[in-house]
């Protein structure tokens, strides 16, 4: 039975390259998706058949049948997965503590001067709504 909560969803690696160029490129065939796979790295089309029907039996995506080509379609937007991804990401590894993992981002990348101000505007809206 397909699941109706993003917050259920726990898509593989895979998925969520198929969930990217869906999210990216709207609605779209096996074909389309594979061809775009594709310039990345070698992929078969029954691979990416055979993804996209357990995405659909997992309630990753919608499927229409009502064309001889079945249309694929993400079932949640971008922005649920990757929040409830996150969300699962900071919990684990992080005990939940976000300003950890902000902690550890900053200390271990090389932000921008222009990331650093978007980030202290981030900060600036949240303290001061």
């Amino acid at each position: 039975m397909a699941s109706k909560n993003s917050n259920d969803i726990k898509p593989t690696e895979a998925e969520l390259e198929i969930l990217q160029i869906l999210w990216n490129n709207g609605p779209s065939s096996v074909r389309s998706v594979n061809d775009i796979m594709g310039d990345k790295k070698d992929v078969g089309y029954t691979t990416t058949l055979k993804i996209m029907q357990i995405m659909t039996e997992k309630g990753l995506t919608k499927r229409n049948t009502s064309e001889r080509k079945h249309i694929y379609e993400a079932a949640f937007p971008e922005k649920a997965i990757k929040q409830n991804l996150l969300n699962k990401f900071i919990e684990a590894t992080f005990n939940g503590s976000a300003s950890q993992l902000v902690m550890q981002l900053l200390g271990n990348g090389n932000p921008t001067k222009e990331e650093l101000e978007e980030i202290k505007t981030i900060i600036d809206q949240i303290e001061n709504p």
